[in-house]
């Protein structure tokens, strides 16, 4: 393998490492791999230059040590509490971190980027990082892993992994909704056929790197966040139904293409994850599940702010217990928030690919 007598050395060391703690007897699967937008960003926009970042407080203010670590909530992501189900690991880091250690490499990082979508136009609108370049980060880590572990090791723990994808809301709400160039180009019904052809091309791309297990978000009910809701000036009316039509109609197209990735790519095991219905359900039922409200966030009013430029350590009346709101900002679940549904997307759908 090309290996000098000190790296095979480093290399079983880390390989005893990752074995001998337990991690790998207690894991179901060997590591987990997360793309998409700010739902799933731990903090990959904190090295990249863009606005849409978590970096600062009150983000994090939940968070162990009150740290914000540049994730879009008060502390952890629904993809921190599936790694911990999945017997891997509390939180998943963020790749672009430089100070990365052996064992996060070992057991999966996030690739997600805060404000992107799959169309490359929307990521251009805060500078951040499109789904297909996380691909490309990917085959980065890749070679790394390589290095650490050699091809065999790595292909297998690549094989055995879960890819977790959710993107698709800033493409429409950040992009055609609120752009001339694409509703120029395209229908609705044409841009969504868009969105999922790239959307394949990524599970393709991925694919071909190794990847074998894929759990594929579905659109929640995006005309339902506090911050569309304002914009269309129904923050107590209602949902934007335009928005929650447009997320269903994605969502059955999805549903369709992964029935055909399933039965034309060999062994691969992709499976739909629908978080429309299990937040839709909270919105619509919040103290069901506890909570006093689901119609505006906890930072400020609740209504627009989102992200370190309008909900920060300068922003009057941020919410004293969390816990009591389904939203964090007006776009981003609390803690708690993304507690439940990881936790039902765990049960319901990511255990199907152990």
């Amino acid at each position: 393998m090309g290996y000098t007598n000190g790296s095979l050395y480093i290399s079983l060391m880390i390989l005893c490492t990752y074995v001998c703690t337990g991690k790998a007897i207690e894991a179901k699967v060997s590591a987990l791999f997360t793309f998409g937008d700010s739902i799933v960003d731990p903090g990959n926009n904190n090295f990249i230059p863009t606005i849409a970042r978590a970096n600062a407080p009150p983000y994090g203010q939940d968070f162990p040590d009150r740290m914000a670590t540049g994730r879009f909530s008060n502390g952890k992501l629904s993809t921190d509490f599936i790694s911990a189900e999945l017997g891997l690991k509390d939180t998943v880091p963020p790749f672009l971190d430089p100070n990365l250690n052996t064992q996060d490499l070992l057991t999966g990082v996030s690739f997600a980027s805060a404000g992107t979508g799959f169309d490359n136009l929307t990521a251009q609108v805060v500078s951040a990082i499109p789904v297909l370049k996380q691909v490309e980060y990917f085959e980065e880590y890749r070679a790394r892993l390589v290095d650490l572990v050699g091809e065999e090791n790595s292909s297998n723990i690549i094989g055995e992994a879960i890819f977790l994808c959710v993107a698709g809301s800033n493409d429409f709400l950040e992009n055609y909704y609120s752009l001339p160039n694409r509703r120029a180009q395209f229908s609705l019904e044409q841009y969504r056929d868009f969105l999922i052809n790239i959307y394949l091309t990524f599970i393709e791309d991925l694919y071909k790197l190794g990847g074998r297990k894929f759990a594929m978000y579905g659109l929640p009910p995006m005309g339902c966040v506090p911050l569309e809701r304002t914009l269309y000036g129904q923050s107590i009316s209602g949902c934007v139904e335009i928005y929650n039509q447009a997320a269903l109609s994605y969502n059955t197209q999805l549903m369709s293409t992964i029935s055909t990735l399933n039965t034309s790519l060999p062994d691969i095991k992709a499976v739909y994850v629908d978080i429309y219905n299990s937040s839709l359900d909270i919105i619509e039922n919040p103290s069901k599940y506890g909570f006093e409200t689901s119609s505006r966030g906890c930072c400020g009013t609740g209504l627009i702010e989102t992200g370190t430029t309008t909900c920060n350590s300068a922003t009057p009346v941020t919410c004293s217990d969390s816990d009591k709101f389904y939203f964090w900002d007006s776009v981003h679940p609390t803690q708690r928030g993304y507690q439940i549904t990881g936790h039902e997307a765990f049960q319901k759908y990511i255990s199907k690919l152990l």
